[in-house]
């Protein structure tokens, strides 16, 4: 059995793009994570699953690293901390910029990876 363990919406500012204008400042960026992971016996109990709370602190720390040029690196990136924990299976990642283009939403990436 398994579970699915997710960050929705996660914003902050990264230094990202390949433009002269995406360089000149940092912009935002929202990542959204899924985790498929192993089902363990929970017990109640933290140690007995995978905390979310690596998710959070991967990212924080990642957007203050470097400049990213490609939306893909920030995701393989992430893939491979997330990846490092055996329970996880699956993994599903995506990015958007959603302040590039004035006529659409957002524009981004999205990457998966599985076990």
């Amino acid at each position: 059995m398994t579970y699915t363990l997710f960050l929705k919406n996660y914003q902050a500012d990264f230094s990202i793009g390949i433009h002269d204008f995406e360089k000149a400042a940092r912009q935002r960026l929202i990542i959204n994570i899924e985790l498929e992971v192993n089902k363990t016996t929970f017990k109640d109990d933290i140690e007995n699953v995978v905390n979310y709370d690596f998710l959070v602190s991967a990212l924080d720390e990642l957007k203050t690293q470097q400049h990213f040029n490609l939306q893909e690196t920030i995701c393989e990136q992430m893939i491979d901390i997330c990846k490092a924990k055996p329970q996880v299976m699956a993994i599903k990642i995506t990015t958007e910029k959603p302040d590039v283009y004035p006529n659409c939403e957002s524009v981004g990436c999205l990457m998966s990876w599985k076990r």
